[in-house]
């Protein structure tokens, strides 16, 4: 291949045998490799801001490639609150596997994540 990938549109899955594949981004790809995929996002609805993901076959790599974010972790307990990290340009946080987490932009952003996909989950965030 000799053109250039664009990540905001397409993603590459990674497979243990050393295989690259490009392909589309998928919430659950049903493929044995990770997938890498970058967003841009302008709004808090680009990011599902109202809804809880879960990632059961890996830990998930979250990075912030430009502006800023804050991921949120749900709480193991009902009553607890919210763990909030903050990201800025050129950093990252790993979501741990199993572990329920949303996002919310501070300012348009673009965004990487590096996990496995197969079995992901989402649900709305439970109102008050």
């Amino acid at each position: 291949m000799t053109t250039a990938i664009d990540l905001f549109a397409r993603a590459l899955s990674f497979h243990p045998e050393g295989r690259v594949r490009i392909g589309e981004r998928r919430m659950s790809d049903g493929t044995d490799g990770w997938q890498l995929a970058a967003f841009h996002v302008e709004t808090d609805t680009d990011v599902h801001a109202d809804h809880w993901e879960i990632h059961p076959g890996s830990e998930e790599a979250v990075c912030c490639l430009s502006g800023a974010l804050r991921l949120y972790l749900r709480p193991d307990h009902p009553r607890d609150a919210e763990t909030e990290v903050r990201l800025s340009a050129g950093t990252a946080f790993v979501v741990p596997r199993n572990r329920w987490h949303r996002l919310e932009l501070d300012r348009p952003s673009d965004i990487m994540s590096i996990g496995l996909r197969d079995g992901t989950r989402i649900e709305p965030v439970a109102g008050p």
